[in-house]
């Protein structure tokens, strides 16, 4: 069913977790298969290039793009505590401001004695009458994630340097066109209901995938579509350890990884790179049910993710809840607007942050929000290069007594769990220490309670393996980043309620 020219956009959040901002063609990386992106932004789209979470890890980040609030604002910044009852939340305004609002899958934004239904209008749970092939993405089995069932990949849990790895490889798809898992089931039910969408009412469709989050695992015909020898060269680790948070040196000796060959992190890294394909091409199948059904020209469009993936940067995997490098809080973000919106398809680097995904929503759609948040449209960026934001924030880690804070149903699965180099470290203090990160165009200030503070020149040392903090040459840049962060505080600190 088409539109009409004054009916309210529709809106689509496409989300993935765990997606590097520069595994992307149109980012320059020669081994990045990403065509249905990268065409995107040649006629429809404005690709950010510059876009960060407010959070590192999953369920804090999710909490602060569905409020426009950063994570200090509420606490929002323990994986296990998702939003509260009463607490505001894009999905659940949208209802209420007429949107059909349709969600798939995951959960994570909300506590878990919340009930979903309450913030959309139809929800679409992983598994149905026929269930689903068991998969790490909707399967856990045990203490460890499983891929069809299985955890062999993992070798010896005394001597394996491949335990703690989440190196797959790939999936073996058993005859079938694809490896069927929660991700395809997610994607397949939203093109089910665009084709049959029949209402004047608009509708939000709000697509939380697990791709690329490891384990690095994935089928043909993404495993062989990567070139390997396209894939740029990894950050090695620092000869010297010691102006680098303790928590990135304690996962590093304790996931057995050090001795690993070039090879084998080219392996790794390609596997990962295909993940992202395959996400690419799961957009590219929803693009065109929206066309097909006539609801793509008044559709706004976002591509992004919760947060970024070291993927052999540094010796290390996956994220860290209390460090702030690009590779983790630089983010993916594309945005195709509905008609109407003035567009100049193209890469912008503006600085911005995923708070304002919230504000370009409501400004798009009507909505006057019902709480006090911090995001910024970025409507009028779509159309030319303007200033935006002078500096994007994210913060994480735990106060000293925090035991609340610390995953603790991961601790407690032991050196079996899967997340053991990194969780372990959640116990300790300063490993768990909060943090957070002040960055502008070409400086990045980490504040940390309990042990030493970091201090990169960007445009000298993107890859930020050279702490100088203590550097007197960079005295004026500190005070001026400090001073910033103050200010942010006093801006950000707290909200008061409309009432």
């Amino acid at each position: 069913m088409g539109s009409s020219p004054n009916k309210r956009p529709n809106v689509v959040l496409f989300v993935h977790d765990s997606w590097r901002w520069d595994v992307m063609g149109h980012m320059g990386n020669p081994a990045a298969q990403t065509p249905v992106h990268d065409r995107l932004v040649e006629t429809d789209a404005v690709s950010f290039s510059s876009a960060f979470c407010q959070n590192p890890v999953c369920v804090p980040s999710r909490c602060s793009f569905m409020t426009g609030w950063y994570t200090h604002v509420r606490g929002h910044r323990a994986m296990e505590y998702g939003l509260e009852s009463g607490e505001p939340m894009l999905l659940q305004n949208m209802m209420r401001s007429g949107y059909h609002v349709w969600w798939a899958g995951r959960t994570h934004e909300i506590h878990s004695d919340n009930d979903v239904n309450d913030y959309c209008s139809e929800y679409y749970p992983l598994r149905n009458a026929d269930g689903l092939k068991p998969n790490w993405s909707i399967d856990r089995r045990g203490r460890s994630w499983a891929i069809d069932g299985s955890t062999e990949w993992r070798g010896d849990p005394e001597t394996s340097d491949q335990y703690y790895s989440f190196y797959v490889g790939e999936i073996d798809t058993k005859g079938e066109p694809y490896y069927f898992d929660g991700d395809w089931a997610v994607v397949e039910a939203a093109i089910e209901r665009i084709k049959t969408y029949d209402s004047d009412q608009p509708f939000c469709l709000y697509l939380p995938l697990t791709y690329p989050h490891p384990p690095y695992a994935v089928d043909e015909p993404w495993y062989s579509a990567i070139d390997r020898a396209a894939i740029p060269d990894r950050v090695k680790p620092p000869s010297d350890w010691s102006l680098v948070p303790s928590h990135i040196k304690g996962i590093h000796d304790r996931n057995r990884m050090a001795n690993w060959t070039e090879d084998r992190w080219r392996e790794l890294r390609a596997v990962y790179y295909a993940m992202c394909a395959r996400v690419d091409h799961q957009l590219g199948k929803v693009v065109e049910a929206l066309q097909e059904a006539g609801l793509y020209d008044d559709t706004a469009l976002f591509s992004f993710s919760d947060h970024g993936d070291f993927t052999g940067d540094y010796n290390l995997l996956e994220k860290v809840q209390n460090t702030f490098q690009d590779c983790l809080t630089r983010v993916p973000l594309l945005v195709k607007p509905p008609r109407g919106i003035a567009l100049q398809p193209r890469i912008c680097d503006a600085l911005v942050e995923l708070i304002d995904v919230p504000a370009t929503v409501e400004d798009w759609c009507g909505i006057e929000p019902d709480h006090r948040h911090f995001g910024r449209s970025l409507t009028g960026l779509l159309a030319e290069e303007q200033p935006h934001r002078d500096a994007v924030f994210s913060e994480g880690g735990r106060l000293e007594g925090d035991d609340h804070c610390m995953q603790q149903a991961a601790i407690d699965e032991g050196p079996e769990g899967m997340y053991w180099p990194r969780v372990s470290g959640h116990a300790n203090i300063p490993e768990h220490t909060k943090a957070i990160m002040c960055r502008t165009r070409d400086h990045k200030y980490v504040r940390r309670l309990y042990e030493t503070d970091e201090l990169y020149d960007l445009r000298n040392d993107p890859h930020e393996v050279n702490n100088r903090i203590h550097d007197p040459e960079m005295s004026g840049v500190l005070a001026e980043l400090k001073d910033r962060l103050l200010s942010h505080y006093l801006e950000t600190s707290d909200v008061v309620p409309r009432i």
